[in-house]
């Protein structure tokens, strides 16, 4: 498990407060009575089964769901007031035969100039620099649908740290990404958190990488049924009985 740079107490640095968070959709119970504290410079990771409720939990912090409870920043020099935040969503997917551009992609983000009118010099310089911070320059004239999925979280990776965020929210960044792939990404997430000392909000399904990775975990099921460091919340009796599992390994 890796150290946060701030050792868990935040002063006037960027962290993330939920208290009493529920979330009802069409009158039916999603989340209740969430409490979360997350650190900066923690990577802090959701798990639970399917349909526990984690990616409504993201979608009310990003101010896309309502909901009952309290949502707190605390930023540098701003207390009180709402950080930057990066945002890579789940499993998007493109059209293999696009022939969309990562440069394309990222003019289209970026500005108002349409994609068709061709990336200009600056703009061109301003997307190396972007895709340099997770080591993609060479993607910048391939095709978006041809990537692979390692290859794609980067490009969204990229996006979601221009502006550099206070707070990086992935929601399933490992989805489609093969093993291999898998540690790379999470050895650039962890470079990416040291180097820009943000914290980093991730779903995830692989429990493998927990203990390499992550500060703390939350295990949900529609509440928090146990949060704490990845051996204890993986080790727990709330894990085993939730996911069969124990250690993330199967009984």
């Amino acid at each position: 498990m890796r150290t946060t740079t701030h050792g868990g107490a935040c002063g006037d640095s960027c962290c993330l407060r939920v208290q009493k968070l529920s979330v009802q959709i069409g009158g039916e119970p999603i989340l209740q009575d969430v409490d979360m504290h997350i650190h900066c410079g923690q990577l802090f990771a959701l798990i639970g089964p399917n349909g526990a409720g984690k990616s409504t939990l993201l979608k009310a912090i990003l101010g896309q769901r309502e909901y009952s409870g309290v949502i707190a920043f605390s930023t540098p020099g701003q207390r009180g007031r709402k950080p930057k935040i990066g945002y890579v969503p789940q499993s998007p997917t493109f059209d293999p035969g696009d022939p969309v551009s990562v440069a394309d992609l990222f003019v289209c983000c970026m500005s108002r100039r349409p994609a068709f009118l061709g990336v200009g010099k600056s703009r061109r310089a301003q997307i190396l620099e972007c895709l340099d911070r997770v080591h993609g320059a060479d993607l910048i004239d391939r095709r978006v649908g041809a990537l692979s999925g390692g290859e794609l979280q980067r490009v969204l990776l990229a996006l979601a740290l221009e502006p550099v965020p206070n707070i990086l929210i992935l929601d399933e960044p490992l989805s489609g990404v093969d093993v291999e792939g898998m540690t790379t990404l999470m050895d650039m997430l962890d470079e990416i958190r040291r180097t820009y000392d943000l914290s980093i909000l991730m779903t995830t399904h692989d429990f493998a990488m927990l203990p390499r990775y992550a500060d703390q975990v939350a295990l949900i099921d529609h509440r928090v049924v146990r949060m704490g460091p990845p051996e204890e919340v993986l080790d727990s009796e709330e894990f085993r009985t939730v996911f069969h599992m124990k250690g993330g390994k199967a009984l």
